[in-house]
């Protein structure tokens, strides 16, 4: 019964005072700060390494990580519903894994705010699989995305085929977004009977042996800023995590959606910096579009995720 009131606690986004919102939300600014970094990494890390080896330094450090704070704090991490601790595990993983590829194939900018449908697809989801209520702001949410989503990706059949991004890097972003909200949706239903860390945990039991034979198969062996950059996704991601996990329970649901949307800003910056990646007009009414369809679903009364690469 505790589990399931300090992790509803969380996702409501109970505040204890304004000091500690404002606590949470720079947590929820930091937690976007290094998940962009994670994504500049991966993509830098990608331009050597096959993306296989990068999902599986991912879940090694989080497996290190992970289990080490739980035995720490003396939290079991075996689990209680393992079933859909395990779904989570395989949902998360091929979320990661497309995610990751989109990030070797488009530009920084277009790929996070792509990934940004996660909300809108988790309120989907939610509504045909948790029987959550369906009503306006989610009939508005799905067109708003579907518009932003034709803006940012530019299909060949709409636009010029020069203007087109990359269609099997969308298609990755994409399902890495569908299998984002779906692990969610998982998160939705184990905060009932599991800890958040045990959660957690299970990302990478089940990513590391599923991911190590193919990464074993695709092996290139890095240097010594390779590893550094291996090690870097890892420790970025957890980082990340960590901040979100706590920015989230200090800060109301709403507050930290509308937070979480800077991490497209700091995307579309190291894209300029280091990628010499130009946000297009039309990437950034895509996003405006996508950031609409998430404020319509919390106008509406439901609860939007905020996305993660988890």
């Amino acid at each position: 019964m505790r589990v399931a009131q300090l992790a509803e606690r969380a996702i409501e986004g109970g505040t204890e005072s304004p000091a500690g919102e404002r606590r949470g939300i720079v947590m929820l600014m930091g937690a976007a700060f290094f998940f962009s970094l994670m994504s500049v990494v991966v993509k830098e890390a990608g331009k050597s390494l096959p993306v296989e080896m990068l999902v599986l330094a991912r879940g090694v450090v989080t497996l290190v990580l992970s289990y080490a704070w739980m035995r720490s704090t003396g939290i079991s991490p075996f689990g209680n519903d393992k079933p859909r601790l395990f779904l989570r595990g395989v949902l998360g993983l091929g979320g990661l894994s497309c995610f990751y590829y989109a990030l070797t194939a488009l530009p920084l900018a277009e790929v996070t705010t792509i990934h940004y449908l996660n909300p809108v697809f988790t309120a989907l989801l939610a509504a045909l699989l948790l029987r959550e209520r369906v009503g306006w702001a989610l009939a508005a949410a799905i067109a708003l995305s579907l518009g932003g989503t034709m803006l940012v990706t530019r299909p060949a059949f709409l636009w010029h085929e020069a203007a087109s991004l990359d269609a099997t890097g969308v298609a990755a972003a994409l399902a890495g977004a569908v299998f984002s909200a779906g692990a969610y949706v998982t998160v939705r239903r184990l905060r009932l009977t599991d800890h958040p860390d045990v959660i957690v945990f299970y990302f990478p039991v089940v990513a590391v042996p599923a991911t190590l034979p193919f990464a074993i198969r695709a092996w290139v062996w890095p240097n010594l800023v390779g590893w550094i950059e291996l090690v870097g996704i890892g420790v970025f991601t957890q980082t990340a995590q960590v901040l979100l996990t706590r920015g989230l329970a200090l800060v109301p649901a709403g507050r930290a959606t509308a937070v979480g949307y800077v991490q497209i800003v700091f995307a579309s910056i190291w894209g300029l910096l280091l990628f010499d990646e130009r946000l297009s007009g039309w990437t950034l009414a895509g996003a405006v579009l996508i950031i609409g369809a998430t404020l319509s679903l919390l106008r509406g009364g439901q609860r939007p995720s905020l996305p993660s690469t988890v």
